[in-house]
């Protein structure tokens, strides 16, 4: 069996983490790139995507750019679009991102914009 890197051993145990503790909640998704930060709300029951925004979404581009404020921004409107979904409660998976600067952003507005996790 090959060696996981460092990332994918941490995002292994986010997710086993998660899967124990979320009961039938969506889940927070959280991906950061260099240049971008997305987010989607997951219902991994069905399988499906119930909101998402993301720093390429028109609005946003040309505003912002990998910064801790652009997540900030990402992170309400993805709890706006979750909560105009029917969603306000969610797990969060930071995948295998450490929780600060850009991810800790995103998820402190998601917060102060109605969704509880």
């Amino acid at each position: 069996m090959a060696k996981l890197s460092l990332f994918a051993r941490r995002r292994r145990r986010v997710r086993t983490a998660l899967k124990a503790v979320s009961g039938h909640k969506p889940r927070l998704s959280v991906h950061r790139s260099g240049r971008h930060i997305y987010a989607q709300v997951i219902d991994d029951a069905q399988g499906k995507t119930l909101a998402s925004a993301s720093t390429l979404d028109k609005d946003v581009r040309g505003q912002t750019g990998a910064t801790s404020q652009a997540a900030a921004e990402v992170g309400k409107r993805v709890a706006a679009a979750a909560t105009a979904a029917g969603v306000t409660k969610v797990v969060f998976d930071r995948g295998g991102f450490l929780f600060h600067g850009r991810v800790k952003a995103l998820a402190d507005a998601a917060r102060e914009a109605g969704l509880e996790f």
